[in-house]
């Protein structure tokens, strides 16, 4: 084995540890990996209530009554505007 050979198998050995040292670093991190879950668990609770809202909102039952909850809630709305206003 020459010289420049045992060099080279040298650095290349420097950059499998150097990986392995940063890998174990990132294991060992407990916030970030803490961080990472919780992004992902949020990100999935994105995910299922926007499909649950897709279904509700392609309900036959919602879609009928729409109307009356739309109402129902300007009357919640107004009545709670007129309240504040007569509070004055």
């Amino acid at each position: 084995m020459t010289a420049e050979e045992l060099q080279q198998e040298i650095d290349q050995t420097r950059q499998q540890l150097g990986e392995t040292v940063d890998e174990l670093a990132a294991k060992t991190d407990v916030k970030a990996r803490a961080k990472a879950k919780a992004a992902e668990a949020k990100e999935l609770t994105r995910a299922k209530a926007a499909e649950v809202s897709g279904l509700v909102r392609r309900s036959p039952l919602v879609q009928r009554r729409w109307p009356v909850a739309l109402a129902a809630g300007f009357l919640v709305a107004g009545s709670a505007a007129v309240w504040k206003w007569r509070k004055k």
